[in-house]
């Protein structure tokens, strides 16, 4: 249930298209569906703009299935993560129309497809960065962002960043992926008048600590304009930056209005 959807079904009862049970029906699982094991949360949309997301790790397929299909039956976006092969592929069997990204290990289908606002740039300093940046890259889609891809263009070759440096500069956000010591985002930061969402991953040997390095070196950046997501959290960092361009884009709409 988004805002659109609740105006319609007023409208419709205020014209008599709808019943008042029909109503109900609709209103009945707002704020949220108990099915027992998972409290579905069918208001969010309407709370955050975009549906409740599925955090797959440590739920069963079944459990996974179950809270899936209420999302789906309310007509709502899906987005599943932290899913392996096996949950993709019984995901994909009961809804055909979505997609399984193996390296994200995600999980989505888009009923209701958004105007595209804004633009993501998601870049990773190595290729092994590249599942959480996925992750990112498809959460800012599918929540409504243009999002372009640059991979492999870290501090150890910094030449590689620089060839980019047109559509550094033309991103609303940029999603940095990094393991190691983190230091791209820094490099990113300072290259940039946008924020710079900094998702360190857990790339690296031993002293890396599975991510705490990058992600230290990242909350210390002396760049300007950084903000840090948690270890491997590419849904995490792709959602920031998803509201960060949804913000641009509301008050860019509310300028156009008053101008």
């Amino acid at each position: 249930m988004n805002e659109d959807a609740l105006k319609k079904l007023l409208n419709d009862f205020k014209t008599g298209d709808a019943t008042e049970s029909e109503v109900l029906d609709a209103l009945r699982h707002l704020p949220f569906e108990d099915i027992g094991f998972a409290k579905v949360d069918h208001h969010r949309e309407l709370r955050k703009g975009f549906p409740e997301v599925v955090y797959g790790e440590g739920k069963t397929n079944e459990q996974i299935l179950a809270i899936a299909e209420k999302i789906i039956g309310r007509g709502q976006n899906l987005l599943v993560t932290r899913i392996d092969e096996r949950a993709g592929s019984e995901l994909k069997s009961r809804f055909p129309e979505g997609e399984y990204a193996q390296a994200a290990r995600i999980f989505s289908i888009e009923l209701k497809p958004k105007e595209k606002f804004g633009y993501v740039l998601v870049v990773t300093a190595g290729t092994s960065d590249i599942p959480a940046a996925e992750e990112a890259a498809i959460t800012a889609s599918l929540f409504g962002c243009n999002v372009d891809r640059i991979f492999d263009i870290g501090v150890a070759g910094v030449h590689r960043l620089l060839s980019y440096q047109s559509l550094i500069e033309s991103a609303d956000v940029i999603v940095v992926a990094a393991g190691m010591e983190g230091a791209l985002a820094s490099v990113v930061a300072s290259l940039t008048k946008a924020p710079v969402v900094a998702l360190p991953t857990s790339v690296g040997y031993g002293a890396s600590f599975k991510g705490l390095s990058a992600l230290l070196g990242m909350l210390n950046s002396c760049a300007a304009g950084v903000s840090v997501v948690n270890i491997d959290n590419g849904f995490g960092a792709g959602c920031v930056a998803a509201l960060v361009c949804a913000r641009g884009h509301k008050l860019a709409e509310e300028m156009g209005k008053n101008s």
